[in-house]
């Protein structure tokens, strides 16, 4: 990884000039009973971009994911919104799970003005706000319909304007769509990338799809099998506004080689660490 010239304490002119990055992560380390899941990892994500964080199964990505989001404590490292240490859920943060999360009670519309009723909004102008993110994600003629009645993409574009209809700075997204089959992966990354285009959202996805990173990410960071570190952040120069178009061409082609060929030692490390993991317990159980 490129690593910039350093600051010099008296060169007053270059500190001025360095933006604030809206989220930063520095040095962040976790271990659960003795085992590390990351070790040192730093980034940071300026405002309006995009940056995928990608990596082999048991790196240390959900960690990352839930530290950030402020569900998991007891880290080593900080992080920070706009400069400013956090510790736990911040009001700046907005998070969109991979598990299903609408409420099957509730309407699409009435799914995503839930946060807006929980901040005491009055219902004309929470429903107004929430007309709003319909048409964003692109629901209209379904805003009467119930989780039950929607395709797993709808709900997950339910489950996003819910998280921006409190209008989060940042968007961290967990795997949203990696339950869905790839054409409808591809589709949704289109609308992704339309509304963070739109609200210039800053965004930060934890994915395992190489694919996908390119297709939406300004940079990705490439994560080590465990203990997760940074290897690698690939900045992905192609050109945007951007939609799946782009995942013909030949430099998306040269993107996803670059990075697969930095995460195959990983990816096989992590294979092997399975297996191994596998043959202990059918030993233990034979010998039981």
């Amino acid at each position: 990884m490129d690593v910039a010239a350093p600051v010099m304490p008296g060169d007053q002119s270059t500190m001025a000039r360095a933006p604030v990055p809206t989220l930063a992560v520095e040095v962040l380390t976790k271990r659960f009973a003795g085992l590390t899941a990351i070790d040192g990892v730093s980034f940071a994500v300026k405002q309006g971009e995009f940056v995928a964080v990608i990596g082999p199964s048991g790196c240390g990505k959900s960690t990352l994911f839930n530290i950030i989001g402020g569900l998991i404590d007891g880290y080593e490292g900080r992080v920070l919104v706009e400069g400013e240490p956090i510790a736990g859920a911040h009001q700046a943060i907005g998070m969109v799970f991979q598990e299903e999360s609408t409420f099957p009670w509730r309407t699409t519309l009435d799914n995503i003005a839930f946060p807006l009723e929980i901040a005491g909004i009055r219902k004309s102008e929470r429903e107004t706000r929430a007309r709003a993110l319909v048409k964003l994600v692109g629901l209209e003629g379904f805003e009467n319909r119930y989780p039950a009645e929607l395709s797993g993409g709808m709900r997950q574009r339910t489950a996003l304007a819910r998280t921006l209809a409190f209008e989060p700075k940042i968007l961290l997204m967990d795997e949203p769509f990696a339950a869905l089959d790839e054409q409808t992966r591809l589709l949704l990354g289109d609308k992704l990338l339309q509304i963070q285009q739109e609200l210039q959202q800053t965004t930060l996805l934890i994915t395992h799809n190489i694919a996908e990173a390119v297709q939406l990410a300004d940079r990705v960071v490439v994560m080590s099998f465990r203990p997760g570190r940074v290897k690698r952040i690939f900045e992905i120069d192609l050109p945007r506004p951007r939609d799946s178009a782009i995942v013909g061409s030949a430099a998306f082609g040269q993107y996803v080689a670059q990075i697969w060929n930095d995460l195959r030692e990983e990816a096989s490390k992590g294979l092997s660490a399975s297996e191994a993991s596998l043959a202990r317990r059918s030993g233990n159980n034979e010998g039981g």
